[in-house]
Formats: structure tokens, sequence, C-alpha cells
């Protein structure tokens, strides 16, 4: 068992059963009374974010979680296939671990998947990826401002939305983490 004194961003708890990753941490030393660490935490599982709050010298179960970088290789109906680029291993990761991060992913693309007991956590995506507009309504002449947006269809199938000039066989970058148009990418 490990102490309060060991907490630090990114370390893993756990909590009545569940894992809880540290986001933020703070220590705090009132003048009246006991020191006490101040932290948010996420679900490793849920993605739910809570508060909490830890007496100073209360003992932890810190978990072993592993990180590893993993090649997407293709949907298996209910599962995602990834490979280790190290020893060329396969692994299935359910559709719910992947979550949201499914409207991003591309064939060939590397991602790192946490493990804990050999079981994938969570994946964690590039912050951006470049991705082609295989549909949009076109664009009107002079629609060169950033009045507006218009719903588009990327590679993956995910639907964002793009400003008004942007067209069909255009590759944009998106943000991963809010599916955000963040602009144009010249080959």
């Amino acid at each position: 068992m490990a102490s309060t004194a060991d907490i630090r961003n990114g370390v893993v708890l756990s909590i009545d059963g569940q894992l809880w990753s540290v986001v933020e941490f703070q220590h705090v030393k009132p003048g009246k009374g006991g020191a006490f660490v101040r932290t948010k935490m996420k679900n490793v599982v849920s993605g739910k974010t809570v508060d909490r709050t830890f007496n100073a010298g209360a003992k932890i179960d810190i978990q072993n979680v592993d990180r590893s970088d993993y090649q997407y290789l293709y949907n298996d109906g209910d599962s995602f296939v990834f490979m280790d680029v190290d020893d060329y291993d396969q692994i299935n990761v359910p559709a719910v671990v992947v979550g949201d991060a499914s409207r991003f992913l591309l064939e060939q693309m590397m991602v790192t998947i946490a493990m804990h007991d050999g079981q994938p956590l969570y994946i964690e995506m590039p912050p951006s990826v470049v991705l082609e507009i295989t549909y949009t309504e076109p664009g009107l002449q002079g629609d060169r401002s950033n009045a507006g947006t218009k719903p588009a269809t990327v590679q993956t199938g995910a639907e964002i939305q793009v400003p008004l000039f942007v067209g069909e066989g255009t590759k944009i970058k998106v943000d991963t983490r809010s599916g955000e148009y963040l602009g144009r990418v010249n080959d």
C-alpha cells in the first residue's frame, strides 16, 4: 500500500473496486487542522470525473497500468483489432472500450492502449488526425468567411462541422478529443 505522498498526475488508484486516474492533485496544508490532498480523478472505464479529498498519510491502492503503442488494423464487428508493433501480437479491444475514438480511427494509425492485468482500459488517440472529406454540400460563390458552418462526412464515416468554403476531397485536420475542425491540410 502507498500513501497520499505518492499521488501524482497520471497515477491510477483502485477505489471501491474501480480504477481512477489522477488528473490533478494538490497538497493542502491549512493553518489550522491536518494536511490533506485534494484530487480530481477520472474513472478509467466510464470517463466520469470526480473530486476527492484524502487525509495526509492515508493509505491508497496504486495500480500498475501499462501503456503501449499499437497499430490499428481493422474493425471486427463488435471489437477492434490492434497490433503491437514490437512483437506483432494482435489484441481485440471491445467497441465499448474504444468508444468515441472509433469516429476517427484510420487503418495503420498508431494509438496508445492502457492495459491493466491484460485487460484494455482505454485508448489514447493522437491529439489530431488528417482526414479527407467524402461528402458535403457544395459551397456557394462568395462563401469565404468564417460566418457559418455546414456538416461534412469524413472518410471514417464521422460527421463534423466545417466552414462553408470547404468542399469534397479536401484534407482537413480534426481534433480527436472534441471532433472540431482545425484547418485544411495542403499535400
